[in-house]
């Protein structure tokens, strides 16, 4: 019986070279974004990357990019509440603000929760969401709630496992197994998963190509 969701093929050579070809140049941040009105113009392909705080989102976009302090790493979950927007060649790399905020002040969590439902969707230039998972806990149900959004959206998610190298054999086995099985409900799931470590740098050539490869 085939596995459903496995982890993506590496890529062709030509493909891992597209893809760092997209990245090498310059990655520039553009703005900051509170409010559906302060989007910029939607003019281009854009990808963007959501997940709970602390699942490692921003230090897997630096490592994306190769600038450490482009995307704003903090140990205060919840800390970055915008919806930040980067240039990566020709498209929009996003940033959406973390989810899952047990101490921030309920009024500050609902706001960013409607701003992250309201962009998800209502942005028509969207082509992919990045969902983080950390192998750690696989999914959990706030992120099965993200999942359903984007299934009531229309807007096909993929997952990455971050820090992967934090586990070894039957644990992340058992990780991945849950996270499976969670995707298993949610038509928008893209079929493959996406294993990287910021840290060591693994999956990150793969994920750089993936993204090249979207129209």
């Amino acid at each position: 019986m085939e596995m459903r969701f496995p982890e993506v093929k590496a890529p062709e050579p030509a493909e891992l070279e597209t893809g760092r070809l997209l990245f090498a140049g310059e990655t520039t941040f553009v703005k900051g974004v509170v409010a559906m009105d302060g989007l910029p113009p939607a003019d281009r392909m854009e990808i963007c990357f959501a997940g709970r705080s602390n699942v490692g989102k921003s230090s897997l976009i630096n490592a994306l990019t190769g600038r450490k302090g482009l995307a704003r790493a903090s140990n205060t979950p919840g800390r970055t509440q915008e919806i930040n927007y980067f240039t990566a060649g020709d498209i929009y790399v996003v940033d959406l603000p973390g989810y899952g905020f047990a101490n921030a002040p309920v009024a500050v969590v609902e706001k960013w929760q409607r701003l992250l439902k309201n962009y998800l969707s209502g942005r028509p230039t969207l082509r992919r969401v990045f969902v983080l998972i950390d192998a750690r806990h696989g999914a959990k149900a706030v992120d099965e709630e993200i999942m359903s959004l984007l299934d009531r959206s229309a807007v096909t998610f993929q997952v990455i496992m971050t820090k992967v190298d934090k586990l070894r054999g039957d644990a992340l086995e058992a990780s991945l197994a849950k996270t499976r099985a969670a995707l298993a409900k949610h038509p928008a799931a893209f079929p493959e998963l996406i294993l990287t470590s910021s840290e060591k740098g693994d999956g990150i050539p793969t994920l750089r190509a993936i993204i090249a490869g979207i129209s």
